[in-house]
């Protein structure tokens, strides 16, 4: 595999993606039992979006700036601040904010963004337990290096979906296991599906959360079908489309499916997709949308 996060860093799948996880990890944090967070496709954990436009040959347009970069413009006025009670995105723009500047950036436009692994990190108690995996032998060595003095956080140069087996139940027997997939294979749902069935037979109240990009609606609904018939415990479907489905973009949007969401989760992410779908809208026919796969009883 190929794939590098690198020049995707920062854009509108990241801003949901992250906005959300912040969202889960502070749900489960409300009881003061630990939590175990599994990062099954850690990347490097953080990004410099100055690197963002350098290809490996051709210079190339960043995708921060139309996601973080909108974010964190639309909460720079002063207008913004005295509004900030309410904001269902604040709590992530002044983690990245935070992240940003103690990094030592002092520009006005963002450099230093935090991939999920390094949210986690900002986030975690003394109780709380990381394990971030990364297979890519370059991403890994740089998650290792990122990581290396960061209290209870352990680095794994390992398959993503191999360690969903090997690391689950936790002594904790609460976890969040969030799977990032590249879907650069053409079998992946199919890898996520299998790890899912794996993962909850090892630990049926975990909490697994799966990012998919949003870009053949048949392909998604097949996935969604798969799961179904897997009788999972409670499902929720969360996506945002920055796009309407006739829209060019290659990838119009993308989505999160939660098995076994906190309590009212879906209350807590409904108004960040609908804050989400007005701030990043790139086409006409943005929205964010929510779904049980399965109901909660």
């Amino acid at each position: 595999m190929n794939y590098r996060h690198l020049f995707h860093a920062g854009n509108f799948a990241d801003v949901m993606k992250h906005a959300l996880l912040i969202e889960l990890i502070g749900a489960l944090q409300k009881k003061e039992k630990g939590i175990f967070y599994l990062d099954t496709h850690a990347g490097r954990g953080s990004y410099d979006l100055g690197l963002a436009a350098r290809g490996d040959t051709l210079e190339r347009q960043p995708e921060w700036p139309d996601g973080i970069g909108r974010i964190l413009a639309a909460r720079s006025t002063a207008a913004a601040d005295a509004n900030a009670t309410g904001d269902p995105l604040r709590a992530y723009a002044d983690l990245v904010r935070r992240f940003d500047a103690e990094r030592g950036n002092t520009n006005g436009s963002p450099r230093f963004y935090p991939g999920s692994p390094a949210i986690a990190q900002v986030l975690v108690r003394r109780q709380d337990r990381l394990a971030l995996c990364e297979q890519v032998p370059e991403e890994h060595a740089l998650l290792a290096a990122e990581f290396a003095r960061a209290p209870r956080t352990s680095v794994h140069a390992i398959d993503g979906y191999v360690a969903v087996r090997a690391m689950l139940p936790p002594p904790e027997r609460r976890a969040l296991v969030l799977i990032d997939a590249p879907f650069e294979a053409q079998d992946e749902f199919a890898r996520i599906e299998t790890a899912l069935a794996e993962g909850l037979a090892r630990l049926p109240a975990g909490v697994f959360a799966v990012w998919y990009p949003l870009t053949e609606r048949a392909r998604v609904d097949a996935f969604f079908a798969g799961l179904a018939e897997r009788r999972l415990p409670p499902t929720l479907v969360l996506e945002l489309a920055v796009a309407g489905e006739n829209s060019a973009l290659k990838m119009r949007g993308c989505g999160l499916v939660v098995v076994n969401p906190p309590w009212h989760f879906e209350r807590t992410a409904a108004p960040i997709l609908e804050a989400l779908a007005r701030e990043l809208a790139q086409a006409p026919g943005a929205a964010g949308r929510q779904q049980w796969l399965v109901p909660e009883k």
